[in-house]
């Protein structure tokens, strides 16, 4: 069978996604650790490719800032990503299974602010009712992660602004101190540049990837409470789960031919 081409779909760089994709793969699930990659020909041997292929693909790498190369020493893993799963509701700190000081938090707002309109429309209030407007930058093992914009409604977000915001997550702080079990969040996701403010908070270069993420919170009994943005590096942090396929009944009526006359 011969393979079918396309017009302007970079048929010639294809080997280089290939590779390029397998050593991200092996690159997060920690194979190469902090030991530098395989040479150009050692990779170039075990994809039973050229080394023009395998260089290219590394450059793909470093494009995405996921490797650096250093003359005469080698290509090392510039920073593992963190992975976030999306199997069930859960805060950053609670994420990482960590009591420790792994995710500490630098403050820049927490204040009871006027509702905006679209803060309104999601948390079910109306234009202007006080609610707790809370801005952090969320940093992973000393490096900034995230910037995480929080509107909660006041009767639950006021209570917080006496707690330890530095180190602790929300979800955490609303069900350990406040008694107020979690439901389920509605999520949606995008990918989004960093803009020169952001890209100050999160020390990588404007313009740089990141993942911008809208989440609203709800309680256990549908009510939501806790609207947010969150704006992650690119480079050090993704998302993964498991999705369940559910067949589909086929319309047996839309599928079937007319009969012919």
């Amino acid at each position: 069978m011969t393979a079918r081409t396309y017009p302007g779909t970079g048929r010639r760089s294809a080997p280089a996604r290939r590779v390029r994709d397998i050593l991200r793969a092996r690159i997060r699930s920690g194979v190469y650790g902090n030991r530098p990659l395989p040479s150009e020909s050692q990779l170039a041997a075990d994809f039973d490719t050229s080394r023009n292929v395998v260089r290219d693909a590394l450059a793909l790498l470093r494009d995405e800032g996921l490797v650096d190369r250093v003359p005469g020493a080698g290509t090392f893993v510039v920073a593992d990503k963190a992975v976030q799963g999306l199997d069930r509701l859960r805060g950053l700190a609670e994420t990482f299974e960590t009591g420790s000081d792994r995710v500490v938090n630098t403050v820049l707002l927490a204040e009871l602010v006027p509702a905006t309109p679209i803060v309104a429309e999601r948390l079910e209030l109306e234009p202007g009712t006080p609610v707790v407007a809370l801005e952090r930058v969320r940093h992973l093992d000393g490096a900034p992660l995230s910037l995480d914009a929080s509107y909660l409604t006041a009767d639950v977000g006021a209570p917080l602004l006496e707690c330890d915001l530095t180190g602790c997550d929300v979800f955490g702080l609303l069900e350990a101190e406040l008694g107020l079990p979690l439901g389920s969040a509605a999520v949606s996701i995008e990918a989004v540049a960093a803009d020169p403010t952001v890209a100050g908070l999160l020390a990588v270069r404007p313009g740089s990837p990141l993942l911008f993420l809208e989440r609203l919170t709800y309680t256990d009994s549908g009510r939501p409470i806790d609207l947010e943005y969150v704006r992650y590096r690119g480079d050090r942090f993704s998302l993964s789960g498991r999705l369940h396929r559910i067949p589909v009944t086929p319309n047996r009526g839309a599928a079937e031919p007319k009969e012919r006359g």
